[in-house]
């Protein structure tokens, strides 16, 4: 078994097409992207994929054997970018992601803890989705990251704050006139939901609704602040979003609190455990006076 079976299955597997992982993911034409799949099943002994009314799905076996080739491939592209840093050893360096929009709150007091070794290190910075931040932790491409605590990614995790969900509203919506905004009253009026991707912000949405006895059909779903803001402002729905985007939102959105006990979701900085990095050894060290920082600033 090569590397390259594993890689043609996952993209196959998270395609559900050997057309367009043929041809958008793998370069390669699709003959023989099927003749390398019918060499890794030949392999392993069992038949990972099937076609079904939906294109190419996972058989019960190829589920279980996804989750091994996705950490076998992450793990060879950790050991690269880790021979990689190694074969210069006097160039320093911290790379850091962030959440989109967190960078706002966090970066710059980052900077300031780091100020005294920012001379002899090069730090780069990045901004993505929790998913693929967690993602590119966990393959070695960023040193550390300020995200969810993504449950299906192996990472170490520490809570650096709490944030309070409030509801996003056209800056003309009736709701605008209230102080708070009862979950109730979300149902009576359009909604837009996070998409799968924003895993452990949906779920905290969802677990919220349901304790508030409240049904909500989606009318659109969504996986970042821009577009969120965006279908708020276009479509006149309500959502459910971290207060932090506050900070981020255009003249056609406003935010209200919701009443009661609001729920919360926490942000983490997250790394892998098999970075040796002293410079993220250092930086975790001061994680204390980061958090310290943040928070007098903010009051």
């Amino acid at each position: 078994m090569e590397l390259r079976h594993l890689r043609y299955f996952i993209a196959v597997a998270e395609t559900g097409s050997l057309t367009v992982a043929a041809g958008k993911r793998l370069h390669t034409s699709q003959p023989s992207l099927s003749r390398q799949i019918r060499d890794l099943e030949e392999q392993v002994g069992v038949a990972l994929l099937i076609r079904g009314p939906r294109g190419v799905e996972l058989t019960v076996a190829g589920r279980a054997f996804i989750d091994h080739a996705r950490l076998a491939m992450n793990q060879v592209d950790a050991a690269v970018e880790a021979a990689r840093r190694a074969a210069e050893p006097s160039k320093q360096r911290l790379v850091l992601g962030f959440l989109t929009g967190q960078e706002m709150k966090w970066l710059p007091e980052a900077m300031h803890i780091l100020r005294d070794e920012l001379p002899n290190i090069d730090i780069t910075v990045s901004s993505d989705y929790s998913p693929d931040l967690a993602e590119a932790l966990a393959k070695g491409k960023l040193d550390l990251a300020f995200l969810r605590a993504e449950p299906d990614v192996d990472l170490t995790y520490r809570v650096v704050d709490s944030e309070p969900l409030v509801v996003l509203m056209p800056s003309d919506h009736p709701l605008t006139a209230r102080d708070c905004i009862s979950p109730q009253e979300l149902a009576q009026h359009p909604f837009i939901g996070m998409a799968d991707k924003a895993v452990v912000l949906r779920a905290a949405i969802e677990d919220y609704l349901e304790r508030a006895g409240v049904r909500i059909t989606p009318a659109q779903k969504v996986d970042n602040p821009a577009k969120v803001m965006s279908l708020v402002a276009s479509t006149r729905g309500l959502t459910l979003i971290p207060a932090y985007v506050e900070n981020l939102m255009p003249w056609s959105v406003v935010s209200r609190p919701l009443a009661g006990e609001a729920p919360r979701i926490d942000l983490v900085v997250g790394y892998s455990r098999s970075n040796q990095s002293p410079i993220l050894a250092l930086f975790l060290s001061r994680l204390d006076d980061l958090i310290h920082r943040v928070a007098q600033k903010r009051r």
